[in-house]
């Protein structure tokens, strides 16, 4: 059985799955991650576990998703968020050198972006835009099949484009971003509840829970009316912890979409809610190290 393992490395937990090249999840594991999350401390516990979750070393290849961004060659963490101490780590390196196979390294909406194209809402398309609204607001841009990364690993950072230019301040120095009125974050302090909260309250009929997602919604469109314009996808993918109550703001986005995209930059365009969950990460990862096996395997 030829085989490859996709690691999602998170502040919390570490996810792991063996994966076969169809996409058949033949093993996963859940680990946490070790606190304070130093690089060596990560490593060392990825390790473990890659034992734990290929006892047989049936893989060929490693990716991992990593809470930041990597370079663009997907070798060096460049930052990660929520980890401690890291800054330029060369997992990908540390990683060859111990267990031989080949890895690669992704920013974790990049890769649930990937595990969405492949295997979720988006494989029906080509050209697909991910976004996730979860602490912060990230995003993925898969461009005929392939994940788009820019010239210097850092493109998609879908959740920090303006939408309303005097706005709350950004962490990313920007003001009135997307991140800004469409994140877990910013819905708590829009409303002082947490997005379950207002869901359950929508489920219930209640006004103001629903007016609320009504608006955000309209917010949500207009962020995605300047993303379709600039690459006019075939569909794209809500994802991350809001996206639960979809059903409450999907149809206020779509409208304010109708109403502010033309009818040629968005021709056939489908807006979906993912559909991987939290174990979308670690399939684009396990995608990933597909893609580096065979580019691997070339040279």
């Amino acid at each position: 059985m030829t085989a490859v393992i996709g690691i999602d490395l998170g502040g919390t937990a570490i996810k792991l799955g063996l994966f076969t090249a169809d996409g058949n999840c033949v093993k996963s594991l859940t680990v946490a991650t070790p606190q304070p999350a130093t690089p060596t401390a990560v490593f060392t516990t990825i390790v473990e576990a890659i034992a734990q979750v290929d006892p047989e070393n049936h893989s060929t290849a490693i990716g991992i998703g990593t809470p930041g961004p990597a370079d663009a060659q997907g070798r060096i963490a460049l930052v990660a968020i929520n980890l401690a101490g890291w800054q330029d780590v060369p997992l990908a390196d540390w990683l060859e050198a111990k267990t031989g196979k080949p890895t690669i390294l992704a920013n974790d909406a990049n890769c649930a972006g990937l595990g969405e194209a492949w295997l979720g809402a988006g494989r029906r398309f080509q050209n697909l835009i991910l976004l996730t609204l979860g602490t912060g607001v990230g995003g993925a841009i898969i461009l005929d099949g392939k994940l788009f990364v820019g010239h210097r690993g850092a493109a998609g950072e879908l959740g920090l484009i303006t939408l309303y230019p005097d706005g709350h301040v950004c962490n990313s120095g920007n003001q009135g971003s997307l991140e800004q009125f469409a994140s877990v974050t910013a819905i708590r302090r829009r409303t002082g509840k947490e997005p379950s909260e207002l869901g359950a309250l929508a489920q219930q009929g209640d006004k103001s829970a629903l007016a609320f997602w009504q608006e955000y919604g309209r917010d949500l469109g207009i962020g995605l009316t300047s993303l379709i314009y600039v690459l006019t996808p075939e569909a794209v993918v809500i994802g991350g912890g809001v996206s639960a109550s979809c059903e409450f703001f999907l149809p206020g986005a779509i409208a304010e979409i109708e109403k502010r995209v033309l009818p040629t930059s968005r021709v056939g365009l489908e807006i979906l809610p993912a559909e991987l969950g939290n174990a979308a990460g670690m399939v684009g990862a396990a995608k990933l190290a597909l893609v580096k096996k065979a580019d691997y395997e070339k040279e």
